[in-house]
């Protein structure tokens, strides 16, 4: 009963797919003549992860990384799919504890199409939280912390109205602006 061993080695690596394709490399470097980069060191756990109890943890990885293949080359137009409302909703209610603050109905839900793998990267479009009339100007110091990043300082404070003064998401509306 011991052939596989257990644990979400499936999951762990369906995600490789993704960071292979859509992470993008920032570092080049050569140790002792061999050439690496800042993605390296994890596909290196990712293979002593896999190698770890070699034939029980071989085929559970080897499955990951073909279901995250066939979800990224969309065969049988798996994308589609999409988790039952109640579920969704009930997994929602979960994380809310953890998240520090309620969002709304839909909050941060990618929309649009899904990336065609074809030659060309479609464009995600993500909708964050409509702002509401808010009589609390953000923080100073959240407002520091996005101009110490490189933004300027009117567009950290509207980002953090829009995202409720949460620097994560604003970050990443301010982010979003700058690609478009």
């Amino acid at each position: 009963m011991n052939v596989l061993t257990s644990g979400p080695y499936g999951l762990v690596f369906a995600s490789f797919v993704p960071f292979y394709f859509d992470i993008p490399v920032s570092t080049r470097f050569r140790v002792f003549n061999v050439r690496f980069s800042d993605k390296s060191f994890i596909y290196l756990a990712g293979l002593q992860l896999l190698l770890s109890s070699w034939k029980r943890s071989f085929l559970p990885g080897v499955c990951g990384i073909l279901a995250g293949s066939l979800y990224r080359l969309n065969v049988f137009s798996i994308r589609r799919a999409k988790f039952p409302e109640f579920v969704a909703s009930f997994f929602s209610r979960l994380s809310l504890p953890s998240m520090g603050s309620r969002p709304a109905s839909s909050t941060r839900n990618v929309v649009g199409s899904a990336p065609s793998y074809t030659g060309h990267q479609a464009e995600f479009q993500r909708t964050y939280p409509v702002p509401i009339p808010s009589t609390t100007e953000p923080a100073e110091d959240s407002i520091a912390t996005l101009v110490s990043m490189g933004f300027d300082r009117n567009s950290a404070r509207q980002a953090l109205v829009q995202a409720r003064n949460d620097v994560n998401a604003a970050t990443n509306i301010l982010l979003e602006a700058q690609s478009h």
